[in-house]
């Protein structure tokens, strides 16, 4: 690699990333030849400088796939969930090459699909795409990612559906069979439906009062303190059943379709809409939030990785603000009581002087 002058011209002379030499005419300067040829090496490097003849060649729907088998089924719990998302990627821009694809393809979509789904869906599914083009470039088949020039659209996380305590009490009295005792800890501990169906006789510790997740969804071991309903509730259920799974179905660990299937006709039955099972979750948070758990102290409880997800719940507590100033008053008090004696004293010895 260099820079060299032939006549008037100047020229840098460098190496792409597979050995292919490049020969560039810069202009009339040294110093701007220099830092032409400094600018292609950080290309280079950062593998941004692409042979345009084999970027060509990469249709979306096929890397879209490859994305899947060695990104998402290697390494996400949850590479079912990218599945879907690809799919809807791909019917839009399936046969497009990835170099083809612009900022502007992508809100054209968007505006497709908002249509037909909620911004939060679309937000998913085009976040999918962006982590496609990002691995793209990193393994070396795009030069920049489109996303980069897209945002996302505003979700509405304030809105949180949840139980009433009436409400959770006509729920559990219309669940049957394994439901009951999944709604019940469900409601007591915020857990996953997946982290219920997957536990263990040996996840629970009864005399602690312990339930340890070894695999959550964040790939994380977390242990979660329960109540003594819960405690009852399992040991219950523990005496007339066998086997390693705390829930199963004729010998066999249940399915989360099979729970969702009763968990519809439990709704159904008392007569509570548009509720999903995963708002048990919010149903917990909700009533610690409200009962005047702090929100840190939510946030270890659910798992949440960062505080932002436990935000949600902060206008449940529309006193938080009040209660922590009266807290505050009540030390400060202390401070002016002090301070008052302590200039009572001093007016007393001022006068008998």
């Amino acid at each position: 690699m260099g820079v060299y002058k032939r006549g008037k011209t100047w020229y840098i002379d460098y190496y792409d990333q597979y050995g292919k030499r490049h020969r560039e005419a810069v202009g009339r300067n040294k110093r701007q030849a220099e830092q032409a040829l400094a600018k292609r090496k950080t290309e280079v490097a950062e593998g941004k400088f692409l042979d345009k003849k084999k970027q060509k060649k990469i249709k979306f729907k096929d890397f879209a796939n490859e994305f899947i088998e060695f990104h998402s089924k290697p390494n996400k719990k949850s590479w079912k969930r990218d599945v879907q998302l690809v799919n809807h990627l791909k019917n839009f821009f399936g046969e497009k090459k990835l170099y083809e694809i612009t900022p502007l393809d992508i809100e054209k979509y968007k505006k497709n699909r908002i249509q037909k789904v909620k911004p939060a869906t679309v937000n998913r599914e085009i976040a999918c795409l962006k982590a496609i083009f990002n691995k793209a470039i990193q393994w070396g088949k795009a030069t920049e990612n489109p996303m980069d020039k897209v945002k996302l659209y505003k979700e509405n996380n304030q809105i949180v559906r949840y139980l009433t305590e009436k409400e959770m009490v006509k729920l559990i009295e219309n669940s049957t069979g394994y439901l009951k005792p999944i709604v019940i800890i469900a409601l007591n501990t915020g857990m996953r439906l997946n982290e219920i169906i997957n536990l263990q006789w040996k996840d629970i510790a009864f005399e602690q009062k312990i339930i340890n997740i070894i695999d959550s969804k964040n790939g994380e071991k977390r242990e979660i303190p329960v109540n003594d309903i819960v405690i009852n509730v399992l040991k219950d259920w523990k005496e007339r059943r066998e086997g390693s799974f705390v829930f199963t179905n004729g010998g066999k660990p249940i399915t989360k379709r099979s729970v969702q299937s009763r968990f519809k006709t439990a709704l159904k039955r008392a007569g509570i809409r548009n509720f999903r099972f995963h708002d048990l979750r919010h149903t917990f948070a909700s009533h610690l939030v409200m009962n005047g758990t702090d929100l840190k102290t939510v946030q270890e409880l659910l798992g949440h990785k960062t505080f932002n997800m436990t935000l949600r719940y902060a206008h449940l507590s529309p006193d938080h603000k009040r209660l922590a100033i009266d807290n505050f008053g009540r030390k400060m008090q202390k401070v002016v009581t002090i301070w008052s004696q302590s200039e009572n004293s001093l007016k007393r010895e001022n006068l008998n002087a």
